[in-house]
């Protein structure tokens, strides 16, 4: 930039005969230009300060008034002395002295070039031409300098975004403007005569007390916009443990801060909770701004402490040196009259800001905000512990239970079993009738007692109904579960003493385990009190559950005649869900789901029904129903302008049927499909079962040209490095990882892995469930190529998705055809 300035000037000298012209002129436009650098608007972008000065009218002006080399002169000393009062680093001062002379630059060459005011002969009188002329050049000295500025932010800290740059460059231009219309009604009163330095004087007085009550104005509104934008986000932050989240980074954007801290003190079974938003860090850390002698203080008297340039004495201002900030603000947060923890911000961004009086008061009323927000997330917390517990024996209730045997039935390694326990306590019934259920109760809770000095340290222990309790605990075998639920029954067998009276504790115990008896935590439950059941007629009351035990359940042998007739009937539905290209929002294909609404059950679960449909023989017709709907849209699709690829999931056992490669090459022929229009989804634990039993279906379908992909990837058993020895195009990464992506560092880890390595091995990698625009954007970062979710859109079926194509998705030619793209993502 300096280089350029030092060009275009010698140039203009060199070609213009007045190079230098009135010093005197030249002075006095380098006071207004010192003056004007003196009051800015001032933005501050992440850790820099952008300022919006008044030099548009002194270099209209100027332009109009002085030569080229005078000008430069005059604007690059005012830009050294205004710097120099700020205080600014030398890197900032050289920066602004080297962006503004550019600047500068650019306005005399477009003057020069298009209206030569000092060229010999020029009319000296400002005509409509001239006045254009200044006006374009003035405009162009602003647009180089928010170029320059936003390019140095964009080198050093990373690309700006556009909402972002939009708040730099729209009031820049827009006080840019204003400031060139002053500028010209300046030029053209001059022009008039001697008298009209008054009028304006007096026009330059109404402009200066104006600007100051704007940019006051500007300041005002602001803070208010913003505090009224972090009272609603409180509000509107879900109780799911992102509301320190939300609180910190909003109250660092809003106070421009480098740190933003919420200190919350152990208190009863709540632990210490000490996290910051720190700028440039997306999410929270355990550092601070703040010494921790400073923040206890605060905890103790309730009293807010602000420490800076001028704010505390020189004793906190020691304090706080050690933690190498200049500045705090300390705000107790209260329950009443009780102090609860502390809300803290740290550090001023800006070179020459620092945190005042008026800073404290803002924080005292975020503070207040923010302590209700706090005791209501407890409040929820407690009644979600409520709802997840047993409020007799404090055990997990069955909601709990549940979701821990989904968690451990998702993420297990090679050769280990998910076992549950369920203990049916015999005897109850009699106990309340006899005794009152006050001592049924007590029964209860001695057996919870017991249970809990018994099962094993890594075991989940948990109530299910009025007598039943459940172990669930990963084991190397069947023999292990069931040789533990012998030893456990044995020990809670001991007697139990009511006052006279002695009862012994019996129990029945039915064992499931995860993966012989069922994939999900319903069904591991169902079987495990179906084991419970026959275990009371079994000697030793211990039963491990058998596929025998299930033809007990009637509705389940409903289920499977109801679904033969639901496939004779063609009663199965098949729902699509598009997927679509992460870089460009390019829809790709659709993935074909099954959906049943059964008239008496209404719509049912496809796990249940594809259970129902592996037990009872009857999955090969289902995966058919489901693949041929998938062909006859797909050959629709491929007689029109958006052709389609489907994707279709298969089952573990389909894999193991040597006829199904035969049965997928004729479907195709007869629908006319192109094999590579096709791709399968198979399971990781279907896929990746530690044998080579799939490998050879596998084999024969890729042969077949049809594509192949790991679906759910990332919940299995297996290694990243496995996917080496697999035919196949493709890895969905499961929603579980996905969705926790934007919240959790370590699913972000694990989804950057899986794209890395897979895209080593060549293979493409989608991800599901991806439901925001933040998400959208990690995945998009990390290089994801693909991507479903409900952002995009939920499974619909055919018409409604025919629908969703015209309504969020146009034509687009390329090289390669017309593609449909998505028009908007909402």
């Amino acid at each position: 930039m300096g280089l350029f300035a030092i060009l275009v000037t010698l140039f203009i000298g060199l070609n213009l005969k007045d190079f230098a012209g009135s010093w005197l002129l030249g002075l006095l436009f380098l006071g207004l230009f010192a003056l004007a650098d003196l009051y800015p608007l001032v933005f501050q972008v992440r850790r820099q300060a952008f300022k919006i000065v008044l030099t548009e009218i002194p270099l209209l002006l100027a332009l109009y008034a002085i030569p080229p080399l005078t000008l430069m002169l005059a604007r690059v000393l005012a830009v050294i002395i205004s710097r120099q009062i700020h205080r600014s680093a030398p890197v900032k001062l050289w920066f602004n002295v080297a962006s503004n002379a550019a600047g500068t630059a650019l306005a005399c060459l477009i003057v020069f070039a298009f209206g030569p005011l000092h060229a010999p002969g020029a009319p000296r009188e400002a005509g409509p031409y001239a006045l254009a002329v200044l006006a374009v050049a003035v405009v162009g000295m602003t647009v180089l300098t928010l170029a320059t500025t936003a390019g140095v932010i964009t080198l050093v800290q990373g690309r700006i975004s556009s909402r972002v740059l939009n708040q730099i460059a729209i009031p820049g231009l827009i006080v840019s403007g204003i400031n060139i219309t002053l500028g010209l009604i300046t030029l053209l009163i001059v022009q008039q005569g001697a008298w009209a330095a008054l009028l304006l004087a007096a026009l330059a007085s109404c402009f200066f007390a104006a600007y100051r009550s704007y940019s006051q104005f500007v300041r005002q509104h602001r803070t208010l916009s913003e505090i009224y934008d972090l009272t609603r986000a409180i509000a509107d932050t879900p109780h799911d443990g992102t509301l320190t989240d939300v609180l910190l980074h909003r109250v660092r954007a809003l106070l421009q801060v480098e740190y933003a801290t919420l200190w919350l003190p152990a208190l009863g079974r709540y632990p210490e909770v000490l996290l910051s938003a720190r700028v440039d860090d997306t999410g929270l850390v355990d550092l601070t701004g703040v010494p921790e002698s400073i923040r206890r203080r605060v905890g103790e008297t309730g009293e807010t402490i602000a420490v800076g340039h001028k704010l505390g004495g020189d004793e906190l201002r020691a304090e706080l040196g050690t933690t190498r900030s200049k500045d705090a603000i300390v705000v107790a947060l209260r329950a009443g009259s009780a102090v609860i923890g502390t809300l803290e911000v740290a550090n001023r961004l800006g070179d020459a800001a620092t945190l005042g009086p008026g800073d404290a008061r803002l924080l005292e009323t975020i503070a207040a905000h923010a302590a209700v927000a706090v005791e209501n997330s407890r409040l929820v917390e407690r009644l979600r512990h409520d709802a997840y517990h047993d409020a007799l024996t404090g055990l997990p209730n069955r909601r709990r239970v549940t979701a821990a045997i989904e968690e451990s039935v998702g993420v297990g390694a090679p050769g280990e079993h998910v076992a549950v326990l369920l203990f049916d306590v015999d005897g109850l019934r009699q106990v309340n009738e006899s005794m009152g259920h006050v001592a049924g109760d007590q029964v209860l809770a001695e057996v919870a007692q017991r249970l809990r000095g018994c099962a094993p340290s890594g075991a989940l222990l948990g109530r299910l109904g009025s007598d039943e309790f459940v172990v669930t605990l990963r084991v190397d075998s069947a023999e292990d579960a069931e040789a533990l639920a012998t030893r456990m029954r044995q020990q809670i067998r001991d007697e139990m003493v009511f006052g006279s009276l002695t009862l012994d504790v019996e129990t029945a115990v039915g064992i499931v385990v995860h993966p012989d008896h069922g994939s999900d935590a319903a069904l591991l439950l169902q079987r495990a009190d179906l084991a419970a059941t026959a275990a009371k007629t079994v000697p030793g009351s211990i039963q491990l559950f058998n596929a025998g035990l299930e033809s007990r359940s009637v509705r389940r042998l409903a289920l499977a005649g109801d679904l033969r007739r639901a496939l004779d009937n063609d009663q199965i539905e098949v729902y699509f869900q598009p997927k679509v290209t992460l870089t460009d929002r390019r829809l790709l294909g659709v993935e074909c789901l099954a959906r049943w609404e059964h008239p008496a059950h209404g719509a049912v679960p496809p796990e249940d029904f594809v259970a129902v449909a592996e037990h009872t023989g009857q999955l090969a017709r289902l995966t058919e129903a489901v693949l041929k709907e998938g062909l006859k849209r797909c050959r629709d699709w491929q007689a029109t302008d958006h052709p389609l690829s489907i994707s279709v999931n298969l089952s573990a056992r389909t894999l193991i049927d040597a006829d199904f490669p035969t049965r997928v090459q004729e479907l195709l022929g007869e629908y006319g499909v192109a094999p590579h229009r096709l791709t399968f989804e198979i399971k990781e634990e279907g896929v990746l079962d530690g044998t080579d039993r799939p490998m050879p279906t596998l084999r024969r379908l890729r042969d077949i040209g049809v594509r192949l992909s790991v679906d759910d990837f990332g919940t299995g058993y297996s290694s990243l490095s496995y996917l080496r020895r697999l035919p196949v195009h493709e890895v969905k990464v499961d929603r579980s990882f996905v969705q926790g992506m934007a919240t959790d560092p370590a699913d972000l880890a694990i989804v950057n892995a899986v794209v890395t390595l897979s895209q080593q091995f060549g293979l493409t990698v989608v991800a599901e469930g991806v439901e925001s625009e933040l998400t959208l954007e990690l995945l998009q970062d990390i290089g994801c190529e693909v991507g479903q979710g409900f952002l995009f859109s939920r499974p619909l079926p055919y018409e409604r998705l025919e629908a969703w194509f015209s309504a969020q998705t146009e034509a687009e030619s390329t090289a390669a055809g017309e593609v449909r793209r998505l028009r908007a993502v909402t």
